[in-house]
């Protein structure tokens, strides 16, 4: 039983899959999203789930810092609300404020190129959201 971790941005998803136990995240991959064909993310993201067996997914959810939901959150509300056409698993929006910042700095600290920083940023911010769920989950 595992937990996937998505990072859902405009052009991209980051992808992350925690390990069986539950307890870790690791980077799966950045997934390019198609202007033309929205379905293909959701036909993509459910054959992760079979793949992995997952039995939740946790969606990132940008927030304002004052902790109200703008437009990008709205639109992985929208996301979220019609992957659940396309997955049999329970799925949770967490608070995302500033993991990609986060993400970012930490891939600088490890002198990781910005070409590189770039292809990788989102697949670390999905896993830094998935992390945050699942320490949270060991706490209760």
């Amino acid at each position: 039983m595992r937990t996937l971790g998505l990072d859902v941005g405009t052009k991209t998803i980051g992808i992350a899959v925690s390990d069986a136990l539950g307890w870790t995240a690791q980077g799966l991959e950045t997934w390019r999203r198609s202007d033309a064909n929205e379905q293909a993310d959701f036909e993509h993201i459910a054959s992760l789930v079979k793949e992995y067996e997952v039995t939740t997914i946790v969606i990132g959810l940008p927030k304002n810092m004052d902790g109200s939901i703008g437009p990008s959150g709205e639109r992985n509300e929208t996301f979220a609300a019609e992957l659940r056409r396309y997955v049999p698993c329970e799925i949770v929006m967490w608070d995302e404020r500033l993991t990609t910042t986060a993400a970012e700095r930490m891939l600088i600290s490890a002198d990781v190129s910005r070409k590189k920083r770039k292809s990788v940023i989102d697949k670390m911010a999905a896993v830094m959201i998935l992390q945050g769920y699942l320490d949270r989950q060991q706490l209760k």
